[in-house]
């Protein structure tokens, strides 16, 4: 099957070995990174201060000095380097959000819409195209932005109410991607 998308090669041949028998692709794209980068963003407004109260608190810990070895060393000030590290790591994340973009590929086919994410572990989720009902479009004034396709509210372990989103997220040509689903949908019918 010839690559007719703007998907890398090894994504291409990724996806067609999830096909089944007889099943064709109808649209494949992937998520522009630097929009799909956009989403971890909003973390940033968390981990910031965290980070910074950690900075804080180790400086404090150690009475804002630098510490002299001199006297024997305290271990009080290293009880804030989790949280620091666990700062670091939630600031880092747009940016490993934007790495996992350049992996990721989104397919539709004649039988179903597919996500195929990660580098190592690979995780495909599909759902066939007659469980699509209410189809959400978010669009930018770019014309790119999000498909969510299924909606699923389920009851987390502690027993709060989750909802999780099944689509296509910060891709180009968002209505003409919709466009192309409801009319496989209107040809199945």
């Amino acid at each position: 099957m010839i690559n007719t998308f703007n998907i890398p090669e090894h994504l291409h041949e990724r996806l067609r070995s999830e096909l089944n028998a007889g099943e064709f692709i109808t649209w494949a794209g992937q998520p522009i990174p630097s929009s799909y980068m956009k989403s971890g963003m909003k973390l940033w407004f968390f981990f910031i201060p965290w980070t910074a109260f950690s900075i804080f608190w180790i400086a404090g810990a150690s009475g804002f000095e630098i510490p002299s070895f001199e006297e024997g060393w305290s271990l009080f000030p290293l009880f804030g380097l989790p949280f620091f590290l666990v700062g670091i790591i939630g600031l880092s994340s747009p940016f490993r959000l934007k790495k996992n973009a350049r992996s990721m590929v989104y397919a539709v086919t004649d039988q179903r819409a597919i996500t195929i994410s990660g580098i190592k572990t690979i995780t495909v989720k599909s759902i066939p195209l007659n469980q699509i009902k209410n189809i959400e479009r978010i669009q930018h004034a770019n014309g790119s932005g999000d498909l969510v396709l299924q909606t699923r509210t389920y009851l987390d372990n502690d027993g709060d109410r989750s909802t999780e989103k099944f689509g296509f997220f910060a891709i180009d040509n968002v209505k003409k991607v919709q466009t192309e689903i409801e009319q496989l949908l209107k040809s199945q019918n």
